[in-house]
């Protein structure tokens, strides 16, 4: 389906809400919503939502990283993976 078809105004999302809810649950697209023609809101299924929320935050992880190996804050991994083990032995002491 075109985006242009799942932009509607405020006014239908007021008189179809049931209606649009059960759509996103069938199909996960956006709707934008209008409010004097302007796009001001955006209804999204709840599983879409949280697919997205968990991409960005694994792209913000990837750019973290990525700027951490830019600034040479890397370490080998046999260092790292023994600060590990010394943490978690003085964890359990």
């Amino acid at each position: 389906m075109k985006l242009s078809e799942r932009v509607k105004p405020i006014s239908y999302l007021k008189a179809h809400a049931p209606e649009i809810i059960r759509t996103l649950k069938d199909n996960p697209q956006p709707v934008v919503i209008t409010l004097h023609g302007e796009a001001k809101a955006i209804l999204q299924d709840v599983g879409q939502y949280e697919e997205t929320q968990e991409t960005l935050a694994l792209l913000k992880a990837l750019a973290l990283t990525n700027r951490q190996v830019e600034e040479g804050k890397v370490r080998p991994i046999g260092d790292a993976f023994s600060r590990i083990r010394k943490r978690l032995a003085d964890s359990q002491s």
